[in-house]
């Protein structure tokens, strides 16, 4: 076989180039044969002197060369190939090549031009339809995480779903509300109370609670989106499939109150201020509503709105410079004043301060919250720091050689991203232990992790390493997140019993007359609206009465009055909601010639066993 240059470029085709059997050198190149002058091996000649027989070659006699020619003549003579030239009278069809010689043909081939990479950098259909595709997987694990999850109405679900069917009688056929809902919730009744409401009296509870899940993917969708736009597809991807799995996305998607709303109104207000980063200045304006809503629908969302006006600096930096702090102060502006006219324009100002800005402390200790907080977030959390930390050391997010030519923001333009996304999940614990309460501390971390899941997919992206180099590592964070919201969000939706017997039992027992007392008197106004309302019932905390001999008693001492006095109808104590209370009013009837046992309903929930005990009024 013989061997070719390494580039090698075709020559003029030759038509006699297969017709030497020997393999030897082919006169094509238009010379006639010439008797030999000096080097010809004709009969009667010789080698001449002086010079020896070239090596290799075998010099034929003159009986080998055929009849009618000569040896050539020259330097172009070939002892071996001289006998099979052409003869003299032959016309030598390439003569004009030596004067001219023929430009070469062009090759049939062309070895095309190497790229630097394997693999293009720029945005494509193929990788936009893949990273839908991985989307929507993820999005389907997220919806049958929370579908799974099973339980009657807890106090708040039941509670916001009842005023807003309160709320829909007013608004449609002017029906008095039975109290002031405005006065103690902690977002306004009008908003995300009414819509649950027309969901549930169409579909039931189970309807409200799918609403929920339609915010949470929603919610999962616009984080891919903005966090694609900042990085890539897999750092969106990454951030995306964590955020899913937490307990507080997978709760909160099948749990009807309106912390789902507001997470997807401040997750599509992010998405405003990222996706008009290169849009004119004034286009910024667009997140303005979208933030002042979140905030009333739900008051604590407040918390969060200096994070969107700093992504508004931050992410308009790299395309305008200057200007993005034009963009800053003109979202500022623009959320400030919205909010003062939403505030002073209707009476929920008082609900803001007796739920929010002056809500009563508790008494659970910072290390029980920085715990929780660790158990409810801190992995994720933790994926962050490092997302950031990687981010601020190499700012280049593309595997790409290519991707260093490009320019990438400077090392203090990332630090003050990664500080702003990670810091972000840090308020809720923090404003949790200024309060000293746990309460719906698990909804407040999830508020903090959608800030913080951008950078916590850059983490996984690092800790997996160029060209997918460790997926073990980015498979073993994630199934540990999944097993740790599975095994949160099961235990969650457990905390509260059981209340389908109880309604059974006491559902011949109310109407629109009686006065009754309860643990968790929403559940039963929820489920028993068409019998009964609000304004009947009376909870396990701060009773104010006065006795028939006009004696005022509040506290323990007004329930022990109230009983003594037979003023309720029914009474239903669960043992969980105010364990303290419900051991003064068990006390209180026992004995009591008012009253009888009704039922006694065991239950198991989260903590363990329990039961509900139900006694009704005599006479």
């Amino acid at each position: 076989m013989s061997s070719r240059p390494e580039y090698y470029v075709p020559q003029p085709y030759d038509p006699y180039a297969d017709d030497d059997p020997q393999g030897g050198w082919f006169n094509s190149d238009g010379y006639a044969p010439r008797r030999s002058q000096g080097y010809g091996t004709a009969e009667g000649h010789g080698t001449p002197q002086g010079h020896a027989a070239p090596q290799g070659y075998d010099i034929p006699a003159a009986h080998d060369v055929p009849q009618g020619y000569d040896a050539a003549q020259g330097y172009d003579y070939d002892p071996r190939t001289s006998a099979y030239q052409q003869q003299d009278d032959q016309p030598t069809y390439a003569l004009h090549t030596v004067a001219e010689p023929a430009a070469p043909a062009e090759p049939g081939y062309t070895v095309p031009e190497t790229p630097e990479v394997g693999w293009d950098m720029a945005a494509s259909r193929r990788r936009a339809w893949v990273s839908r595709a991985v989307l929507l997987f993820v999005l389907a694990v997220q919806a049958v995480l929370s579908l799974r999850l099973s339980n009657t109405a807890f106090q708040d679900e039941a509670l916001y779903l009842a005023a807003g069917h309160a709320e829909l009688q007013h608004l449609l056929h002017g029906t008095p509300l039975p109290i002031d809902y405005g006065a103690y919730f902690s977002g306004s009744p009008q908003l995300y109370p009414v819509l649950a409401a027309a969901v549930d009296g169409r579909f039931g509870l189970t309807g409200a609670r799918v609403l929920s899940l339609a915010f949470m993917l929603g919610t999962t969708a616009l984080l891919y989106s903005f966090t694609r736009r900042l990085f890539n597809e897999r750092a969106a991807l990454a951030g995306a499939a964590l955020f899913a799995v937490v307990q507080s996305t997978v709760v909160l998607g099948y749990f009807a109150t309106y912390d789902a709303a507001a997470v997807f109104l401040l997750a599509l207000a992010t998405w405003l201020v990222v996706r008009t980063d290169r849009a004119p200045v004034a286009a910024v304006l667009l997140a303005a509503p979208v933030a002042v809503l979140a905030v009333g629908v739900k008051y604590a969302a407040a918390l969060y709105l200096p994070t969107i006006v700093v992504l508004a600096l931050l992410t308009g930096w790299p395309h305008k410079g200057g200007r993005a702090f034009l963009r800053m102060l003109l979202l500022a502006l623009g959320i400030g004043a919205l909010l003062a006219a939403g505030m002073y324009s209707t009476d929920l100002l008082a609900g803001v301060r007796q739920t929010t800005t002056n809500r009563a402390h508790g008494s659970d200790s910072a290390a029980f919250l920085l715990q929780r907080s660790a158990q409810w977030g801190g992995l994720m959390f933790l994926t962050a720091v490092g997302g950031a930390l990687s981010y601020v050391r190499r700012s280049r997010m593309n595997e790409s050689p290519a991707a260093q030519r490009l320019g990438n923001p400077g090392w203090r333009w990332r630090a003050l991203l990664g500080l702003v996304l990670c810091g972000t999940a840090l308020l809720a614990p923090a404003y949790q232990i200024h309060l000293g309460t746990v309460v719906s501390l698990f909804k407040h971390v999830g508020f903090g992790l959608l800030f913080a899941a951008p950078m916590a997919g850059v983490g996984v992206t690092r800790l997996i390493g160029a060209h997918f180099r460790y997926p073990q590592l980015g498979i073993m964070l994630w199934t540990a997140t999944l097993c740790l919201g599975i095994q949160q969000a099961d235990w969650r939706f457990g905390v509260w019993p059981d209340s389908s017997k109880m309604i059974q039992v006491i559902d011949s027992h109310v109407d629109r007359k009686g006065h009754y007392l309860a643990s968790t008197p929403e559940v039963p106004v929820y489920y028993l609206r068409d019998k009964t309302s609000h304004r009947q019932w009376q909870g396990v905390f701060a009773l104010e009465y006065t006795d028939r001999k006009g004696t005022y008693h509040k506290g323990d001492a007004a329930y022990r009055a109230a009983l003594r006095d037979g003023e309720f109808d029914l009474i239903v104590l669960d043992g969980l909601t105010n364990p303290r209370v419900d051991a003064v009013v068990a006390d209180a009837v026992k004995g009591n010639a008012h009253y009888r046992l009704l039922a006694d309903l065991p239950f198991r929930n989260s903590s363990g066993t329990g039961h509900y005990r139900i006694w009704v009024k005599t006479a």
